[in-house]
């Protein structure tokens, strides 16, 4: 592998004053500080935690216990455990207001005219000196743009490896007095949302920014590594006003005014660098620099002053966005034709409106049309795939069918879809798709189990678009992305392009396919090169914020009131947790980032810890132990540098077998021969038999002890994430027996058992369902295995439909499902199986803890998560 950092803006350290160090200086030594103030010990800043953090106790009850705890303390000459208000460490907020003040009517004057606008804001550059201090991302925080070429490759992965930061650091670098300063990026985003208590209503708009030197997999997964700076003002007013030009173009400015405000205290250190600390502890010259914008297709087109329909990265019109000859948009090219053409031009010709004149005027090297992110939430997932794919499908099966046949089929597919086998993660629609409020991470499941669904009820082009499109999504999603792959995406886009031409073949699109969000497709490869992995920007991060802190206040109806003041919303900046957030940006929960060192990741940032409290982690409960844990592969038993890794659970089956005569009947098979040949095939690995076809006579005896286990547990990475940046996968496989006295349904999950080493992709391994785990005690050695039934796979290459692999069961001689021992280091990953229906219906009494007994072909899917299609495709 091959880095090369900006000759420039190299990011070298210096001291407090400014002045550069030697190459490579060690960090300075932080000055050990072990008091826990403000609060008077360690045993109080846990209630403290306890109360706000984790309990989230009301004001009033906390009011309470504080009362009560004084008086005792008093009575028995103590003191409180902690005053009622911690004055220090959260950055204060600040306001300013916005009025109207063009011309005014002579009478009849507008109300919003006379309003005053509020809006609500913290200083970013206190904001973001906050975050560049932040030790826990150390490790994980880039100081220069870089370029990385692996196997002859250009490999893009975080933001700073993308060719914007590059070209950023090389216009600012024309200025000498910037040559060894640390490039910042301030990314940015908003989304506008909704707090419904009771009857009443509150909108709010808050804009959030992150540091683009944060790598991609922090940003998703560590809730400090994006901060809410502001709140901007949302115009209302009288029905017979809200649609005049006035009052519309005064909401666009007062956007673009608002934001222009906020951000103004980053203006000096655009051009001039500031010494500030940086995560590995020491002090860097800082220039910032305004990054991408993540926003959905409505808030797009209000920041780049465009009109509605037109794309704001390019200027194809708006009749046929996907033209080829269409040119990039830029804020150079808007001011020369508002400079050369009159209104009516400008709109109808250009897409511009002239009304507005975006924020990024007032700041040096920044064009907002270069400055817009693809979002792969809004315009992928919930736009292209959901309102257009889905329902399009839904609209062909009404217009070929007619109503009342089309909701037949259409019953048909949800049942499909509702008995999808178990897996872990995925979420299962009980009635299909029948239910009105979606989400995104809906959208997200349905995205992995809709293809077999509609296969047989619709045109086979039809299922080679949406397998297009799903390939493409998942493509985008690679945490680092190379030239191989990009050529890779823009094949799946045109297959995508090609195959959907079948709706407007249909009548179902017969006006095309000139949509923004879905045209903003071919603008993925460009955003790549440009932005690195898209990953690191979605609107997930900035929505998953909100969404956190909207959560906490409708928990308690005794906290309506605060919604009134949506500083109340805000998460203070001080509160650095080292545990990964719950905005999984890639939908998995089980999804673990790389580890932190430090143990007691709930500490005040400036206490170090001594060795005395070095286990404060361990002192808490099992069920806080565990949302703090990120604990490394290596913790689970997997050698270094393994990307695959299975191991038993913690404990065994309590209820499961004991001796090999209880084991053979849970098994249905003899189980004494499986362990056999089992361990023929361990002492003779390179044995040109067998286990199954050798003779049982030249199997070893077993007379040893056994157990068995309900689950494993399988640790592994992403084959393209050779470095381990993007953090492991951990996922449970179940093998669960239905047993006497429990209402609980059996579940025997599918697995990738590694058979063919000499190959590479799903040619090298086999699909199998676990019956048991067990653990085998044979001559003083500890084995873990699997009893498992093997599928076989049906012809060379994926179905031509659906890109998937098939499988089916394997049968022995006897008519019997072909099974064997096979150990547990040959087990690759859980996989996901997913019935192959063609145009026969689900019975109605069918059920999904059936499934995987009742069809006689399946589909490996390969869109389970993103490992499994890298690994399986």
């Amino acid at each position: 592998m091959i880095v090369e950092k900006h000759p420039l803006l190299s990011a070298t350290p210096c001291d407090k004053e400014g002045n550069f160090l030697r190459m490579n200086p060690p960090p300075p030594e932080e000055p050990s500080n072990t008091s826990w103030a403000p609060f008077h010990s360690h045993d109080k800043f846990e209630l403290a935690d306890l109360l706000f953090r984790r309990a989230e106790m009301s004001k009033a009850n906390t009011d309470d216990l504080i009362s009560i705890m004084k008086v005792q303390a008093a009575r028995e000459g103590g003191m409180s455990p902690f005053e009622n208000s911690i004055m220090e460490g959260d950055i204060a907020w600040d306001s300013f207001t916005v009025q109207y003040n063009r011309l005014r009517p002579e009478a009849d004057v507008p109300p919003w005219m006379d309003e005053k606008y509020q809006v609500f804001y913290r200083n970013p550059r206190e904001v973001v000196k906050h975050m560049l201090a932040n030790k826990a991302f150390n490790g994980n925080f880039d100081y220069t743009p870089y370029q990385q070429y692996e196997n002859g490759q250009r490999v893009w992965r975080d933001f700073m490896s993308g060719n914007f930061a590059w070209k950023q650091a090389d216009k600012i670098g024309r200025d000498p007095h910037t040559h060894g300063a640390m490039l910042v990026p301030i990314d940015l985003g908003s989304n506008k949302t909704t707090a419904s208590v009771a009857t009443g209503q509150n909108n709010y708009y808050p804009l959030y920014m992150s540091p683009g030197n944060i790598k991609n997999h922090t940003r998703q997964g560590h809730e400090d590594a994006v901060a809410l700076i502001g709140f901007l003002a949302i115009p209302k007013t009288d029905r017979q006003y809200e649609c005049t030009p006035a009052f519309c173009s005064f909401r666009r400015q007062l956007f673009h005014a608002s934001v222009s405000t906020i951000l103004a205290p980053l203006r000096p250190a655009m051009t001039k660098p500031e010494i500030m600390k940086c995560p590995d502890g020491h002090f860097w010259r800082v220039i910032y620099t305004l990054g991408p914008y993540i926003a959905d297709y409505p808030e797009q087109v209000l920041l780049t002053g465009i009109i509605g329909g037109w794309c704001p990265k390019c200027t194809a019109p708006s009749s046929n966005l996907d033209a080829p000859s269409s040119a990039p948009r830029s804020q150079v090219w808007a001011d020369l034709m508002t400079d050369n053409l009159d209104k009516k031009e400008l709109w109808d010709d250009c897409g511009i409106n002239p009304d507005v004149v975006p924020f990024t005027h007032d700041f040096p090297n920044a064009d907002i049309h270069e400055l817009i992110s693809c979002d792969l939430l809004h315009q992928i997932i919930k736009g292209t795939f959901k309102d257009h794919l889905v329902t399009w499908v839904g609209e062909y099966l009404d217009d070929v069918h007619g109503k009342s046949k089309a909701a037949k089929i259409m019953t048909d597919i949800d049942k499909r879809i509702s008995v999808v086998p178990p897996y872990p993660g995925l979420r299962r629609f009980k009635q299909g798709r029948g239910f009105n409020q979606w989400t995104g991470n809906d959208s997200k499941a349905l995205m992995k189990v809709y293809l077999p669904a509609i296969e047989g009820y619709v045109p086979k082009d039809m299922v080679k678009a949406v397998a297009a499109f799903l390939d493409f999504c998942y493509l985008v999603r690679h945490p680092s992305i190379n030239q191989d792959q990009l050529c890779a995406i823009q094949e799946a886009l045109d297959r995508f392009h090609r195959y959907r031409k079948v709706f407007e073949q249909t009548g179902i699109r017969e006006k095309g396919f000139s949509l923004p969000r879905q045209h903003s497709m071919v603008h993925y490869v460009g955003h790549i090169v440009a932005f690195g992995a898209p990953n690191g920007l979605c609107s997930s991060i900035t929505e998953s914020m909100h969404i956190r802190a909207l959560a906490a206040f409708r928990r308690s109806l005794i906290n309506r009131g605060m919604l009134d003041d949506p500083r109340n919303l805000a998460p203070p900046i001080h509160q650095q947790h080292d545990t990964p957030s719950d905005s999984d940006s890639d939908d998995d929960t089980s999804h673990q980032q790389p580890p932190t060192t430090d143990s007691d990741s709930r500490r005040p940032q400036h206490i170090t810890a001594t060795s005395s409290e070095t286990d404060v982690n361990n002192e808490l409960p099992a069920r806080q132990r565990a949302r703090n844990s990120t604990t490394p592969p290596e913790a689970t038993g997997a050698p270094p540098g393994v990307l695959n890794h299975v191991v038993l659970a913690r404990t065994r089956a309590r209820k499961g077998p004991r001796t090999i005569d209880e084991l053979t009947t849970a098994a249905s098979c003899n189980m004494k021969d499986q362990i056999r040949r089992f361990l023929y095939e361990q002492e003779n690995p390179r044995s040109e038999l067998s286990g199954a076809d050798v003779d049982l006579q030249d199997c070893p005896y077993f007379s040893g002890r056994f157990r068995v286990f309900d689950s494993a547990v399988a640790t592994y990475y992403l084959p393209s994430d050779t470095l381990g940046q993007v953090g492991f996968y951990r996922k449970r496989i179940q093998a669960t027996p239905t047993r006497r006295g429990s209402t609980a349904v059996s579940r025997r999950d599918c697995v990738l058992v590694a058979t063919d080493p000499a190959t590479s992709g799903f040619p090298s391994m086999q699909v199998a369902r676990v019956r048991l785990f067990l653990s085998i005690y044979h001559l003083n050695k500890h084995i873990t295995c699997a009893l498992i039934d093997w599928f076989i796979t049906e012809g060379n290459h994926p179905d031509s439909v659906t890109g998937l692999w098939i499988v089916k069961p394997q049968y022995a001689a006897n008519n019997r499902l072909s099974s064997s021992i096979v150990h547990l280091d040959s087990v690759l990953r859980g996989i996901h199986l997913l019935p192959v229906h063609k145009r026969r219906a689900v019975p109605r009494t069918e059920v999904y803890s059936r499934t995987l007994d009742s069809y006689r072909k399946f589909y490996v899917n390969k869109y389970i998560d993103y490992h499994a299609f890298e690994t399986v495709t």
